[in-house]
C-alpha cells in the first residue's frame, strides 16, 4: 500500500541511511513536478545518488516506508514517465559518467545518468559511436533512453536503443541485485539464480500463445512490456525485456551498450512532396534502398522556423509542400553519391535535392532536431500539447493514417505541426488541444481515445518511442487483449509486488486526464508590466511556453548559442530555464509554491538567472526567463523597500550622469583605500569587484566640440547609451569614424537619453517604462536608421521597447533600429583589410538573442579575418555578475568559453567584445582588453586612407 509521508520525515530517513545528497526544499520540488510532458506531479524529495549503494539504500527506504520512487534521467519524457508523488531520483548530476570504451569488443560501460552526447564524444576518438540518436541526445541520458527504448532518426541504420543494449546491472523493488547480458550481437543470454527471474519464468510460460501473436509486430511497437523477448525461442532475454519498461520494474544502476563504426561517407537526400500523407505513401519505396535515416516533414513546421529564426534559417528546398529528409551512406564517395542520386530518382518525388555540403545538410537535420520544441506553437499559433505524439504504424500503411489523422484533428478542430521517423512508421505532433479553455480537459480524453482507436485500427502502437507513461498507459486495452494486459500485471507484481516503482504507467495505469498542468494554472493578465503580445497578454501562456524539452540542461556553446548559462555553472535543474519555468507555473497554481510573486521558491529559482535572453532565441519554444524576471520583480518590489543593488546598479545611468560633472575626483575618491571597498559593498556590489572609471570627458561633449563634422551623408541617428557616453567614449567616437566613412552623417537626439535597461532587468518597470517611453519618442522623432552601440540598449530598442512601452513610436524604433554590422551590410560598405588578423569573438548575449550575429560574422569573414566565435555568456551579464552572491557563478559562467579562449590567445589576437559588460568582465577576470566591433574597424581605417 503506498503512503505519503512528509518531505522532511522523508529527508530524515534518507539521511539515517546514508544518502547524502537530498532536497526536499519547495524549489527543487516545484522544478522537479513536471518532466517535458502535460503532467504535473509534486514529489516529497528530489535525490541525486553517487553510486549504487545510495540507489540501493533510497529503495529500502521507499520499500519500507511504502513511498513511490521514479527515476529520471535529463526529465525529456513526453508521456509523464519522469515524475511521481514521492522520492524522484535524479542520475543525470553524480552518475553520468563513461566508465570504460572497449574499441576492440565495440561496447562502452556507462552510468545511467550519462548524456548520449558524452557517450559519443568519448566514443568518437576511437572510430565508434553509440546508434540510437534522439533529437534529444544533447542532454538525454542512457538510462532514459533505455527506460523509453528511445530510437532517434537514425533506427534505420543502427536500430532501437534495446537493439544496442549488452548487459545491464539492476535493481529490483525488493532489493535484487541483478547482473544480466543480452543476445544483442549474438552474445549469450545470462540468466542469474533469482527468486524474481524464477517467478517471471513461470508467467512466460503462462502466456506463450498470447505473446507469440500479439507482439514484435512491427519495429516500433514500444507500448506495454516487450514480451516478445522472454519467449524460449529469444532466450528468455530479461536485460531486452526491461528495456523500454519505463522505470516501472527495476532501476538501473549501470548499462553495457554496443558501439557501431559509422560509414566513412554519408549524404543526404530531400525529396519533396505535394503533402504529408503523399510523403508518407513514398516511405515504403524509400526504404528499399537501405537508407539509415527517413525523416518527414512539411511547410507547416518548415514556416516556423522561418518566423522564429528568419528566412535564412532555412536553406532552398526542393519544390513541394512536405519533405522527406533520407540519409544514404557508404564505403566510398562515389557509391554514396551514385545511391542519394538514385533515391533522388526513384522515390515519385515531385522534386528533389542531393545536399553534399555538410554544413548545410546539418542545417537541415537542425530544423528537425529542433521539431519538438518547435512545434510547441501550433500553426493556429496556439500553444500546442504532447500527449498524442508519439504514435507509430506499419509503415507500408502510414500515408493513409496521416490522412486519417488530419481528418481526426479537423473534426475535432485543432491543429498540429506533424513530422517524424517515416521510415519507421512513426510520427510525432503537438496539437493544440484547448486545456486552457472550459471543457478543454474533456475534448482532450476523447481525443486521446479516438486517436487510440485509429491507430490500434491500423494495427499500430500508441507510442513508438517515448513510452507509454500517464498519457497513454490507460489506453493499452485498445491495443492489447485482457490476456496480455493480465500478462504486464503479473510481470510487474515479480518485479514490484508492492508497487512503489512509478506507480500509475503502464500497469494500474492513472487516468489519462489526472494531474494536467495546463489547466490547473489561472490566467495572470491584470496589472502586468510587460504587454506579452506573442502570448495574448497572458503571463500564464508565457510561462507555459516551457514545454519541457530540456534544451536550456544542454551544452550549447559550440554552435554558438548561448542557453543556459546558469545551469552549465551549477548543473542544478532549478537553475535552468526549464527548472524556472516550472517554479513559476506552480507559482500560478498557488498549491504547492504559495507565497505569489514573492514566494521564497520563486526568489530562489531566478536568483541565479543571468537575464541574459539566450532562452528567448535558443529555447525551441521562445521562452524568455528575462522578460519573466523583471515581471516577477517589479511585483514582487512594487511600493516596497528594494535591495541596494536595486538602487545603486539599477539606477547607474543616473550616478554616472552626476559623476559627470566631476569624473576625476569621483575616480579619485574611489580610488582611496577603504572608500571603494566601503562603496561597493553598501550598493550591494561584490568587493572583489573594481569600479570602473569615469571617462574624463562624455563622447557628447567630444561631438559637441569637434570641428570636423561632415558637410554631407545619409542622416543617420546615433543612439549613444549611459555605458559610451560616460565610461567609454573612445567606442562612440570611432563608431562614428566607421558611419562616416560609410557615407553617413550620425545625428544625435537633443538630450542623452537611456534605454532604461538597468530598471528592466532590476524589476523596476514602471520607472523604465517612463524613462524608455521619453526614448523612443525622441528617437521616433528623427530620420533615417538608428543604430545602437551597445548591444544590450540595441536589443531594448529592438524588443523590450514593444513590450514596455507598446506605443507606436516603440514599434517604429523598433523597425529602424540596426547594429552597426547590420548597416553597414546593408550598405554594401567595403571594410577595411583585416587579413591576417586572429580574432576571438565573444558576442553580447543580448545580440545573438534579439539581434543576431551573423551580419557582424559575415562582415569579418568579407574583411579577411580568421574569426572564433565564442558561445554562452560571459558572466558578468550587466548587474548579475557584480552583485552579491553571484561572483562565484559569474567566474564559473566566464570558465565555460571566455577565459579558455582568451588564455590560449596569442598577445597579437583581438578579442572582440561589443558588449560593455563583456569587457569589464575580461577586465577584471584577464589582463587582456576587449575591442568593439567599431574600434577594430576604425584603427584599420587608418591603414586604408594612408
Amino acid at each position: 500500500m503506498l503512503r505519503m509521508v512528509s518531505p522532511h520525515s522523508m529527508a530524515s530517513l534518507l539521511h539515517r541511511n546514508g544518502v547524502g545528497d537530498v532536497h526536499v526544499d519547495g524549489t527543487h520540488r516545484a522544478a522537479y513536478s513536471s518532466d517535458a510532458s502535460l503532467y504535473r506531479v509534486m514529489p516529497s524529495a528530489v535525490v541525486f545518488p553517487h553510486d549504487a549503494d545510495d540507489v540501493a539504500a533510497v529503495i529500502e527506504v521507499c520499500r519500507e516506508q511504502g513511498v513511490p520512487l521514479t527515476a529520471r534521467g535529463a526529465g525529456t519524457s513526453v508521456a509523464g514517465n519522469a515524475v511521481g508523488t514521492g522520492v524522484v531520483l535524479d542520475f543525470s548530476r553524480h552518475m553520468n559518467r563513461v566508465l570504460a570504451v572497449d574499441a576492440q569488443a565495440q561496447t562502452a560501460v556507462v552510468q545511467p545518468g550519462t548524456v548520449q552526447a558524452i557517450l559519443q564524444a568519448a566514443a568518437a576518438p576511437h572510430g565508434v559511436r553509440f546508434g540510437p540518436d534522439p533529437s534529444t541526445h544533447t542532454r538525454c541520458t542512457i538510462g532514459g533512453m533505455i527506460g523509453n527504448n528511445a530510437c532517434g532518426s537514425r533506427t534505420l541504420g543502427y536500430g532501437r536503443t534495446s537493439d544496442n543494449v549488452t548487459g545491464l546491472r539492476v535493481l529490483t523493488a525488493t532489493g535484487e541485485k541483478l547482473q544480466l547480458t543480452t543476445g544483442v550481437g549474438g552474445s549469450t543470454v545470462t540468466r542469474p539464480r533469482s527468486a524474481v527471474l524464477d517467478t517471471l519464468h513461470a508467467v512466460t510460460g503462462s502466456g506463450l500463445a498470447t505473446i507469440r501473436t500479439e507482439f514484435a509486430q512491427f519495429g516500433r511497437q514500444v507500448s506495454g512490456y516487450a514480451l516478445e523477448h522472454l519467449l524460449p525461442e529469444n532466450r528468455f532475454d530479461v536485460g531486452r525485456m526491461l528495456v523500454g519498461s519505463e522505470g516501472t520494474l527495476a532501476v538501473i544502476t549501470e548499462a553495457t551498450v554496443r558501439l557501431v563504426s559509422d560509414p566513412p561517407h554519408r549524404i543526404l537526400v530531400v525529396l519533396g512532396y505535394p503533402d504529408i500523407a503523399v510523403a508518407g505513401d513514398a516511405s515504403p519505396t524509400v526504404l528499399t534502398f537501405s537508407p539509415t535515416a527517413c525523416e518527414g516533414i512539411d511547410s507547416r513546421i518548415v514556416d516556423v522556423v522561418r518566423e522564429r529564426r528568419g528566412a535564412s534559417a532555412v536553406p532552398p528546398l526542393p519544390g513541394g509542400n512536405a519533405w522527406l529528409f533520407v540519409e544514404v551512406v557508404g564505403d566510398t564517395y562515389a557509391e554514396t553519391l551514385a545511391n542519394a542520386e538514385a533515391v533522388a530518382r526513384g522515390c515519385g518525388a515531385v522534386d528533389s535535392l542531393v545536399v553534399t555540403d555538410t554544413t548545410r545538410a546539418a542545417a537541415l537535420w537542425r530544423i528537425r532536431a529542433d521539431g519538438a520544441g518547435l512545434s510547441g506553437r501550433s500553426p493556429a499559433g496556439l500553444p500546442a500539447h504532447a500527449g498524442w505524439e508519439d504514435a507509430a504504424v506499419p509503415p507500408e500503411r502510414l500515408g493513409d493514417y496521416l490522412r486519417d489523422f488530419d481528418v481526426l484533428m479537423d473534426d475535432f478542430g485543432v491543429t498540429g505541426l506533424p513530422y517524424g521517423h517515416f521510415g519507421d512508421g512513426c510520427m510525432h505532433v503537438r496539437i493544440d488541444l484547448p486545456l486552457d479553455k472550459p471543457g478543454g480537459v474533456d475534448v482532450f480524453r476523447r481525443f486521446l481515445n479516438a486517436a487510440g482507436e485509429l491507430v490500434a485500427g491500423y494495427g499500430g502502437s500508441l507510442s513508438g518511442e517515448h513510452g507509454d507513461g500517464r498519457a497513454r498507459s490507460e489506453l493499452l486495452p485498445l491495443m492489447y487483449s485482457r490476456e496480455a494486459l493480465d500478462l504486464f500485471a503479473a510481470v510487474k507484481y515479480a518485479f514490484d509486488p508492492d508497487n512503489i516503482l512509478n506507480p500509475g504507467v503502464v500497469v494500474d495505469p492513472r487516468p489519462l486526464d489526472a494531474d494536467l498542468r495546463v489547466p490547473a494554472a489561472p490566467l495572470i493578465r491584470r496589472d502586468l508590466a510587460l504587454a506579452y503580445h506573442h502570448d495574448g497578454g497572458n503571463f500564464t501562456q508565457a510561462v507555459h511556453r516551457c514545454t519541457g524539452v530540456g534544451k536550456c540542461r544542454a551544452d550549447n556553446t559550440s554552435t554558438g548559442e548561448v542557453m543556459c548559462p546558469s545551469y552549465q555553472a551549477t548543473r542544478d535543474e532549478k537553475d535552468s530555464t526549464r527548472g524556472r519555468a516550472r517554479v513559476l507555473q506552480e507559482m500560478i497554481n498557488a498549491t504547492a509554491v504559495t507565497g505569489g510573486w514573492r514566494s521564497l521558491e520563486v526568489h530562489d529559482a531566478l536568483d541565479l538567472c543571468l537575464s541574459c535572453k539566450g532562452c528567448a532565441s535558443d529555447c525551441p519554444t521562445g521562452v524568455d526567463m528575462a522578460a519573466l524576471k523583471s515581471e516577477v520583480l517589479h511585483q514582487s518590489y512594487r511600493g516596497r523597500i528594494r535591495p541596494p543593488s536595486h538602487y545603486s546598479l539599477g539606477w547607474l545611468p543616473r550616478w554616472a550622469k552626476v559623476a559627470s560633472k566631476a569624473p576625476k575626483t569621483v575616480n579619485t575618491l574611489m580610488g582611496l583605500p577603504g572608500l571603494g571597498p566601503l562603496a561597493l559593498s553598501t550598493a550591494g556590489v561584490d568587493q572583489r569587484r573594481t569600479i570602473p572609471p569615469f571617462a574624463p570627458r562624455t563622447f557628447r561633449d567630444w561631438y559637441a566640440t569637434r570641428s570636423d563634422h561632415p558637410r554631407s551623408g545619409d542622416p543617420v541617428t546615433l543612439f549613444v547609451d549611459s555605458f559610451t557616453n560616460y565610461f567609454t567614449p573612445d567606442v562612440g567616437i570611432a563608431t562614428v569614424r566607421v558611419l562616416e566613412d560609410a557615407g553617413y552623417s550620425p545625428r544625435l537626439t537633443e538630450k542623452q537619453q537611456c534605454c532604461a535597461l538597468t530598471w528592466i532587468s532590476t524589476g523596476q518597470l514602471g520607472a523604465a517604462k517612463k524613462i524608455l517611453g521619453r526614448t523612443v519618442g525622441a528617437l521616433a522623432a528623427g530620420s533615417g536608421p538608428i543604430v545602437g552601440i551597445e548591444p544590450s540598449c540595441t536589443g531594448v530598442l529592438r524588443s523590450d521597447a514593444v513590450e514596455l512601452v507598446n506605443n507606436n513610436a516603440a514599434r517604429q524604433v523598433a523597425d529602424s533600429t540596426r547594429t552597426l554590422a547590420e548597416l553597414l551590410t546593408d550598405r554594401g560598405w567595403t571594410p577595411p583589410s583585416l587579413d591576417g588578423t586572429k580574432v576571438v569573438a565573444q558576442p553580447h548575449c543580448h545580440h545573438h538573442a534579439v539581434m543576431g550575429w551573423s551580419p557582424d560574422a559575415q562582415l569579418l569573414e568579407r574583411a579577411g579575418a580568421e574569426v572564433q566565435r565564442l558561445g554562452g555568456c560571459c558572466g558578468l551579464a550587466g548587474n548579475f555578475g557584480v552583485e552579491k552572491g553571484h561572483y562565484e557563478v559569474s567566474v564559473a559562467v566566464a570558465k565555460q568559453q571566455l577565459l579558455p579562449a582568451v588564455n590560449a590567445a596569442t598577445p597579437e589576437t583581438t578579442i572582440l567584445a561589443d558588449g560593455y559588460s563583456c569587457r569589464t568582465q575580461l577586465s577584471d577576470l584577464t589582463d587582456r582588453r576587449g575591442q568593439h566591433l567599431a574600434q577594430l574597424l576604425a584603427s584599420r581605417m587608418i591603414d586604408r586612407h594612408d
